[in-house]
């Protein structure tokens, strides 16, 4: 066992700087394409992307802070457990009713917010860029939602405790979601199911499947659906309803965008994982 496992590694490690090297093969303009990438090439883009690079440090700088603070074992732990906990649901809630609204790309001042948090990633979901949250929209909205129930707790030590363990959720999110549009069949069978239920969500009917690395929010609030044998396919799966007639009600994302919105993503040409 121990020899097949130093095999594996080595095989992995080889693959990655191999990946390092060949970075600029996998890139469609300015961002990754994980339509043409294998596992080891997204580990090599993730650990060395800007934004994930930026959430590293600020995981440090905040538990730093926390510890400076003089936290308290049990605060801190229960702070810990609920940043967790509350995680997937809060993000549901994003993700459904914001992300998926329509209301944003209605309003001139919110219209390309909504296309670069959400729409530019059903119209190609294989594009990294837009597949990570600007900081500048991600930060906040994770400080909000983490930072008083840290405070509630214990204070402020505790409350950048929970910053900090929001942002290693992100990035453990981001991770997986970037595994959920990779050209990659995962071997872990949860991994698998996880990715499954995603490319459903992009592919089959936007509508259901909203969570990443859990579904609970989904089962709770029947949004969830476990083939697409459960439901007819949508029509507005890759425009999210911002389809040619709401762009001439609505032209601002189709303004920023240079063209009408895509009925077939880019990334579904290329062979993805369409179930």
């Amino acid at each position: 066992m121990s020899t097949f496992n130093s095999e594996h590694s080595e095989g992995f490690w080889r693959a990655f700087w191999n990946a390092r090297k060949n970075q600029g093969s996998l890139r469609t303009g300015r961002s990754f394409d994980l339509g043409k990438m294998s596992l080891p090439h997204l580990w090599m883009a993730y650990l060395t992307y800007p934004t994930i690079l930026f959430y590293f440090a600020l995981i440090l700088v905040s538990a730093g802070v926390a510890i400076y603070l003089g936290p308290q074992l049990g605060p801190t732990l229960l702070t810990v457990v609920l940043v967790v906990a509350i995680y997937p649901f809060a993000w549901y809630a994003i993700h459904r009713f914001i992300l998926h609204g329509r209301w944003l790309y209605r309003n001139p001042v919110t219209a390309s917010l909504w296309k670069r948090v959400h729409f530019d990633h059903h119209q190609d979901p294989h594009l990294l860029d837009v597949l990570f949250g600007s900081p500048l929209n991600t930060l906040p909205t994770i400080a909000i939602i983490v930072m008083p129930i840290g405070w509630a707790i214990g204070g402020a030590s505790t409350a950048f405790a929970a910053l900090s363990t929001g942002l290693v959720m992100t990035c453990i999110y981001e991770f997986f979601h970037c595994i959920q549009h990779l050209a990659y069949k995962p071997r872990w069978a949860w991994v698998a199911k996880i990715k499954q239920l995603h490319v459903l969500h992009h592919f089959h009917d936007e509508d259901g499947n909203y969570g990443i690395t859990n579904y609970a929010a989904d089962r709770l609030f029947g949004s969830f659906y476990r083939d697409a044998r459960a439901r007819p396919r949508s029509a507005h799966v890759f425009d999210l309803g911002y389809d040619l007639e709401e762009a001439q009600r609505y032209p601002w994302v189709m303004k920023r965008t240079g063209a009408p919105p895509k009925q077939r993503p880019d990334g579904a040409k290329r062979g993805s994982a369409a179930p």
